[in-house]
């Protein structure tokens, strides 16, 4: 009896150490198929509509050679901090939101006793994103946020910096739709900046307009 019982329970582990091994393989299984299926569309729509038209538009011989969207970086002051170290939570809290990361917390690098201000103060807030959710954000920037800033007419162009970057500042974080402004009444600006693979102005403008950003045209009144 004790050698069919000792059995008996080496089989039930042999059954629970190869159960896993079958749930893992599925799981992997699904986790490439959502993968594929979950690609960001406004990833889709650049490699299958903008980059073929970059390349033969800008007369380029392959795709390494044509612009892209290298990252966005996000940045938003808040110094209030320097009284109220919960506003600096608060904000952390609310550009995580919008980015769909954890931003990093910025500090000052000197005191400044003027501005009350002493080293090592945080001061500001600042997230990259890349990949997969730098063009989740973006399609997010374009499709809701933009169309809600108040009387718009369009971004102004004038915010490149000569290299193919764009630089885009924004009154209210409020446009938004993931802010809660019963948790964020405050109104707080932030700083977006599109670095791309441009080596001008021109190229970066070109991908920037073809990936949806809304540019002012020529001759068009603020």
């Amino acid at each position: 009896m004790a050698k069919e019982k000792k059995e008996s329970k080496a089989d039930k582990q042999v059954k629970k150490v190869k159960a896993p091994k079958k749930e893992a393989k599925s799981a992997g299984a699904v986790g490439v198929l959502e993968k594929s299926e979950g690609a960001p569309r406004l990833k889709t729509h650049y490699d299958d509509t903008v980059l073929p038209g970059l390349i033969k538009d800008l007369e380029r011989s392959n795709r390494f050679q044509a612009p892209e969207l290298d990252k966005v970086v996000i940045s938003m002051g808040v110094n209030e901090a320097k009284e109220n170290i919960a506003l600096l939570d608060q904000a952390r809290e609310d550009l995580g939101q919008i980015a769909g990361q954890l931003p990093q917390i910025r500090r000052a690098t000197k005191s400044i006793s003027n501005f009350k201000l002493r080293e090592g103060m945080p001061l500001a807030l600042r997230v990259t994103l890349r990949g997969d959710r730098m063009y989740e954000f973006l399609d997010r920037l374009i499709s809701t946020a933009v169309p809600r800033i108040r009387d718009f007419r369009g971004l102004k162009p004038n915010g490149f910096d000569g290299r193919g970057n764009y630089n885009l500042g924004l009154k209210e974080h409020h446009i938004f739709p993931e802010i809660n402004l019963e948790k964020s009444p405050t109104a707080r600006g932030m700083n977006i900046t599109f670095v791309t693979t441009a080596v001008n102005d021109e190229d970066g403008k070109v991908l920037l307009e073809r990936m949806g950003l809304p540019f002012k045209k020529k001759g068009q009144k603020d």
